[in-house]
C-alpha cells in the first residue's frame, strides 16, 4: 500500500500546474522595446473599436443599417479578442519569468476561440449582407430585416460559443507532465497539445477538423459572395458602383488579414515553424489595431457620424459650461 501511496505522489508532482511562456524575444533591452510598441498598438485597438461601437450605437442611420450593426458587433470582438491576450503579454515584457497556469491557460484558449469563431461567422454574415444589397437591392429591406440581423449575430456568438468548447474539450482531457515551456506568447492549441505526455495524433485530426476547416469553409464561403458581388459589378452598370467596391475591398482586405493567419496556423497539424508567432502576432493585435482604420478612412458614412457625434459631445460640453 505504501507503494501505491508513493506512486500517487509522484503522479501528483508531475502534473503540470502551469506553463512558462517564451515570449516574442529573451533580451531584455528588445522587451522594453516591444512593450512601448505593443503598448501604443493595444492603445490604438481600444480607442479604435471603442470609438466604431459608440459612433454606431449613437447614430441611429447606422444603427438602423444592417451593414453597420455588424460592423458594431465585429469591433467590440476585436475589442475584446485584444484583451484576451494583449494585456498579459504587455506584462510579461516587464518580467522575467512568463508564467500563466493551467486554469489560466484553458481560459486563455477558450475565449481567444469563442471571439475568434465568432467574428469569423460574423464576418460571413456581413459577406451575405452585402451579396443581398448589391446582387438584390430592391428585396434588400425586405430580406434583410432587423430581425434577421438580430438572428444571424446571435446565431454567430452560439457559433462561437460550441467551437470554443470543443477546443477546451480537446485539451482538458489531455495528461500533461512536462515539459511546459510554450514556444508562444500566449496559449492555443497547436502548442499545448504538443506537451501532453501522450500520443496526440487523434487530437490533433480533431484540432484541425474543427479550427482548420472552420476557417477554411468561411474563408471559402466570403470569396464566394464577394464573387458574385464582383460579378454583379461587372454587369451592372450604375451610380454607387465604385463606392459598393470600395466596401467590398475594404471587407476584403479585413478577411484576408485574419483568415490568412488562422488558415495557416490551424489547418496543419504535427509541425510548428518559426513564422507561427508573427502570425500569431497578426492575428491577436495588428488586425484589431487596423479594422477601424480600414473601415473608418474608406467610410464616408463612418467619418460623418463621428464628425456629428464630435459636434455634439462639444455642444453638450459648452451648454454644462455655461
Amino acid at each position: 500500500s505504501l507503494g501505491i501511496l508513493d506512486l500517487m505522489e509522484k503522479e501528483n508532482d508531475s502534473k503540470v500546474t502551469e506553463f512558462v511562456l517564451l515570449g516574442l524575444s529573451s533580451s531584455l533591452e528588445l522587451q522594453l522595446f516591444l512593450f512601448l510598441i505593443f503598448l501604443l498598438f493595444y492603445m490604438a485597438i481600444v480607442l479604435g473599436n471603442l470609438l466604431i461601437v459608440v459612433t454606431v450605437r449613437a447614430d441611429t442611420h447606422l444603427l438602423q443599417s444592417p451593414m453597420y450593426y455588424f460592423l458594431g458587433h465585429l469591433s467590440f470582438i476585436d475589442l475584446c479578442l485584444s484583451c484576451v491576450t494583449v494585456p498579459k503579454m504587455l506584462g510579461d515584457f516587464l518580467r522575467e519569468g512568463k508564467i500563466i497556469s493551467f486554469s489560466g491557460c484553458l481560459a486563455q484558449i477558450y475565449f481567444l476561440h469563442f471571439l475568434g469563431a465568432s467574428e469569423m461567422f460574423l464576418l460571413t454574415a456581413t459577406a451575405y449582407d452585402r451579396c443581398v444589397a448589391i446582387c438584390n437591392p430592391l428585396h434588400y429591406l425586405t430580406v434583410m430585416s432587423r430581425q434577421l440581423c438580430f438572428r444571424m449575430v446571435f446565431a454567430c456568438w452560439c457559433g462561437g460559443f460550441v467551437h470554443s468548447v470543443t477546443q477546451v474539450t480537446l485539451v482538458i482531457q489531455l495528461p500533461f507532465c512536462g515539459p511546459n515551456r510554450l514556444d508562444n506568447f500566449y496559449c492555443d492549441v497547436p502548442q499545448v497539445v504538443k506537451l501532453a505526455c501522450t500520443d496526440t495524433y487523434v487530437v490533433e485530426v480533431l484540432m484541425v477538423s474543427n479550427s482548420g476547416l472552420l476557417s477554411l469553409v468561411c474563408f471559402l464561403a466570403l470569396l464566394f459572395s464577394y464573387a458574385a458581388i464582383l460579378v454583379t459589378l461587372r454587369t451592372r452598370f450604375r451610380q454607387g458602383q465604385s463606392r459598393a467596391l470600395s466596401t467590398c475591398a475594404s471587407h476584403l482586405t479585413v478577411v484576408s488579414l485574419i483568415f490568412g493567419p488562422c488558415v495557416f496556423i490551424y489547418l496543419r497539424p504535427f509541425c510548428s515553424f518559426s513564422v507561427d508567432k508573427v502570425f500569431s502576432v497578426f492575428y491577436t493585435v495588428i488586425t484589431p489595431m487596423l479594422n477601424p482604420l480600414i473601415y473608418t478612412l474608406r467610410n464616408t458614412d463612418m467619418k460623418t457620424a463621428m464628425k456629428k457625434l464630435r459636434k455634439k459631445h462639444v455642444t453638450s460640453c459648452c451648454h454644462v459650461k455655461e
